[in-house]
């Protein structure tokens, strides 16, 4: 069978699951203050070692401190998307995954072991390294190994470990929200990054990365193992096509020999001069082609669309309000519940975001990227206005149903789809760069809404959501005219759709 036409051969499958390890941390960092953050920064005997020698009860906050505590990460995130693309294009994109887990690691047990508020905020800054460089390698990592066939399902799985490592920090933050217990919680992601330092090397490294490094037997090697008994060929050849032009492609796959040392790339002027009866000859063969930068990204008009319409999606997943909506649903179910009963409808929330993502796992690969995308922006624009109208109007039952749709929508296409397109989308010679971008662009964006929505919502309390109905019919437009189906087709055949912009 074609390489092209597996779907998820068991080795790739395993490779994915083990890099969404990450991902389980990341969402895991983030939910973990939800619980247990009273029993963390308020308790009755403050710095004193009551329950344990040698470490306080818990760490004083003043409601504005513990805010930055908490959002804390979103700074080392941002910084390490500012040095991630660099880092992975350097070493790698499984290395990178294996040196990010220390951050998890080293971030973690400082929370648990902190005997000081600047001590637990430096730890949740560690963490956040981990959690910005995590949302900028893995993606790629799992974009470039999975299947064409497979590769939404895949590309959904980065969200899928975030979403549930979000539930699980809220069912197990309960029964640890107590001094001293509190402290165990925030260590708990230590131990799947530890697991994935071990289990990342049984997995092999990016075909596509290798190929950009001139490894040409590896790449095909690692390929070959992804793929399981598939023949590779065809796949390997719009591989190396992607990189380095047809005609060196074809000279790779015609006159190559698969050695010890690999198969020598013909330089540009070598390459041009390969004679081929390939109908893309003239289009496609400009050489080999090196590691874009930035500048080259913005300077070069095919990487520049793909790179606009990229980053445009991920300011979409960030303005769209999720956060400001998960933030505020423990506000909005106290209007209908008790408080015991909003904590556990709360977690219920996190529930309804886990069985959407699964639900996107499942039909992703079958309807596609951009109608789920619409979607998921049609439902968040009118649940929004649906949630103020039950704000305004005091009716219960229309908040809580409001929220939970409001969750459903996001998580069936605004959640995963623009981590997936920035890896599908992305030649591997930019793909750092715009990664890169993408991630930093994120993390601005998620500390610029924790920032200053709570201000917007001490001012226009209920009416503030209309911003974000208007956000979410703004992206609408901007995806139905912007972003083109990848569902079924190589990287480079969706970067090949971009040649048009060359002219």
């Amino acid at each position: 069978m074609d390489s092209r036409e597996a779907t998820f051969p068991k080795y790739t499958t395993y490779c994915v699951i083990m890099a969404s390890l990450e991902a389980f941390c990341n969402g895991y960092v983030i939910g973990s203050p939800n619980v247990p953050g009273t029993a963390t920064h308020i308790c009755e005997n403050g710095l004193n070692h009551v329950a344990i020698k040698g470490l306080p009860d818990c760490l004083p906050m003043n409601t504005a401190l513990w805010g930055f505590a908490v959002s804390s990460f979103c700074v080392g995130g941002l910084i390490a998307s500012l040095f991630g693309g660099a880092l992975q294009e350097k070493i790698g994109r499984r290395l990178t995954i294996i040196v990010n887990t220390s951050g998890f690691i080293i971030g973690s047990l400082l929370c648990s072991v902190a005997a000081h508020q600047a001590m637990f905020i430096i730890g949740r800054i560690i963490c956040g390294l981990s959690c910005g460089l995590g949302s900028l390698v893995v993606p790629t990592y799992i974009g470039e190994v999975s299947t064409i066939k497979g590769r939404g399902t895949y590309g959904s799985c980065n969200q899928l470990g975030v979403v549930i490592g979000i539930l699980v920090s809220s069912g197990i933050g309960m029964p640890l929200a107590n001094v001293p217990l509190w402290r165990v919680n925030y260590a708990i992601p230590a131990f799947p990054a530890i697991l994935q330092a071990f289990v990342m090397p049984t997995c092999v490294e990016s075909p596509r990365w290798l190929v950009s490094q001139s490894r040409i037997a590896d790449a095909r090697n690692s390929l070959q193992r992804l793929r399981g008994d598939s023949k590779v060929d065809q796949e390997f050849f719009e591989i190396v096509e992607g990189q380095y032009g047809t005609a060196a492609a074809t000279d790779i796959l015609r006159n190559g020999e698969l050695g010890d040392e690999g198969v020598k790339i013909p330089t540009k002027e070598e390459a041009n001069n390969t004679d081929t009866n390939f109908e893309e000859k003239g289009e496609n063969d400009q050489g080999v082609r090196a590691t874009y930068s930035m500048l080259d990204v913005l300077r070069d008009p095919v990487t520049r669309r793909i790179g606009f319409t990229v980053f445009v999606h991920h300011i979409i997943q960030q303005l769209s309000g999720m956060n400001a909506v998960m933030y505020y649903s423990t506000t909005i179910f106290n209007l209908a519940f008790d408080e015991q009963m909003a904590q556990s409808m709360t977690i219920v929330d996190t529930a309804v975001n886990l069985i959407a993502t699964l639900v996107a796992i499942a039909i992703i690969d079958k309807l596609g990227r951009r109608p789920l995308m619409l979607i998921a922006e049609a439902g968040t624009c009118i649940f929004s206005v649906l949630l103020v109208i039950g704000y305004k109007t005091n009716t219960p039952g229309l908040l809580v149903a409001s929220v939970f749709l409001y969750v459903a929508s996001f998580a069936v296409g605004i959640g995963p789809i623009p981590w997936l397109i920035t890896s599908e989308m992305t030649p591997t010679y930019a793909a750092s760069a715009v990664g890169a971008a993408s991630t930093c662009i994120n993390w601005c964006m998620n500390f610029l809404i924790g920032q200053i929505f709570p201000v917007i919502f001490a001012a226009i309390e209920g009416w503030s959501f209309l911003i974000f109905a208007v956000i979410c019919a703004l992206a609408f437009v901007f995806t139905f005219f912007f972003l083109p189906e990848t569902r079924g087709r190589s990287l480079e055949s969706i970067v090949k759709e971009y040649e048009k912009y060359r002219k």
